[in-house]
């Protein structure tokens, strides 16, 4: 089984997010949505051999030559040479290279963006079975971009995705739930999903199950489960979750009370852009010794250091649920 990587565009719990996949690798099933499958290496003489075939009609080949094209391997980086190959692929079906197509009109990818197209090719894609042309279905229907908006459809295909195991599906499966659109809100089906969708490794859905569980929503109340799942997230270096864990360490709920660690994780969350933790920090400057604050500034620098967290304010859209008390 080859796992299907994908990128995040947006974000649950407020908007949804649709995927892009590196087509090549097709089972969207991952224990880390960061962690990086060695492709094999396409040589120059494999590339030469899979052309022929590819110009013979071979509609593997033609997605294969595709995929060359679209990522730079063993020819210069061409995405409209990429969409050449993807529609004549796509032109016979092969899901692969539909779902590839739809994406490169979603982007605007070597081809007018063109949101129409990109619904038409993932519409092909899904109704093959690909879970992750399904998901981004589900996104199209649920803004409305290429057809009607349409929340019952957009749920629909979400669930198919979702309960054959698609993690950023369930996620945003989960977050209709939650928000109760396309069918009734229903807390618990939504802490269901997110946990499907947090123990495949998405932050996100991590983050979202520990506020659930912090704040007894959909799920009993769970400090330590909330501390554990805000701590896999953070880990993932998710910065509301960084700020949701700071907030833990600061109200020893779930962790110790330990005013060190709350200052060294709002400092790494607050260098990304997230909104809460400079005024939290303020706040436990003024109780701190001075050598808990040098302490705190040292262990935030070496965790950024380590794992090279940078602003991207992008992926924490404003409302995202969180376990402050609301203003």
């Amino acid at each position: 089984m080859r796992v299907r990587l994908f990128f995040l565009s947006t974000l649950p719990l407020l908007i949804p997010f649709s995927v892009f996949a590196s087509v090549s690798n097709r089972i969207a099933v991952v224990s880390d949505p960061e962690q990086k499958q060695q492709r094999p290496v396409m040589t120059a003489q494999s590339l030469e051999d899979v052309l022929v075939r590819a110009k013979q009609g071979d509609a593997k080949s033609q997605w294969m030559v595709g995929n060359a094209y679209r990522d730079g391997t063993g020819v210069p980086q061409d995405f409209h040479e990429a969409a050449h190959w993807y529609a004549a692929a796509a032109g016979q079906n092969q899901a692969d290279a539909q779902f590839a197509l739809g994406h490169l009109y979603e982007q605007g990818l070597g081809v007018k963006q063109n949101y129409r197209e990109a619904f038409r090719y993932y519409q092909a894609a899904a109704l093959q079975g690909d879970s992750t042309a399904r998901n981004n279905l589900a996104s199209l229907y649920e803004n409305g971009q290429g057809t009607r908006r349409n929340l019952e459809e957009a749920f629909r295909w979400y669930r198919t995705a979702a309960e054959s195991g698609h993690p950023v599906a369930q996620c945003n499966l989960a977050s209709m739930y939650f928000r109760g659109q396309g069918i009734r809100p229903d807390h618990e089906q939504a802490a269901r999903w997110f946990r499907a969708a947090a123990e495949r490794g998405i932050p996100e859905a991590q983050n979202l199950l520990a506020v659930m569980y912090y704040k007894g929503d959909g799920i009993g109340v769970d400090f330590a489960e909330a501390a554990k799942w805000a701590t896999r997230a953070a880990e993932q270096g998710y910065a509301p979750a960084q700020a949701d864990l700071a907030y833990m360490f600061e109200q020893g709920k779930g962790v110790p009370l330990d005013h060190v660690a709350a200052y060294s994780w709002y400092s790494v969350a607050s260098a990304a852009g997230e909104h809460h933790s400079g005024g939290r920090m303020k706040s436990l400057a003024h109780i701190m010794q001075a050598e808990q604050l040098r302490l705190a500034q040292a262990r935030a620098l070496k965790w950024r250091a380590e794992h090279g967290q940078t602003a991207d304010v992008r992926r924490q859209p404003p409302g995202l649920m969180s376990m402050f008390p609301s203003n």
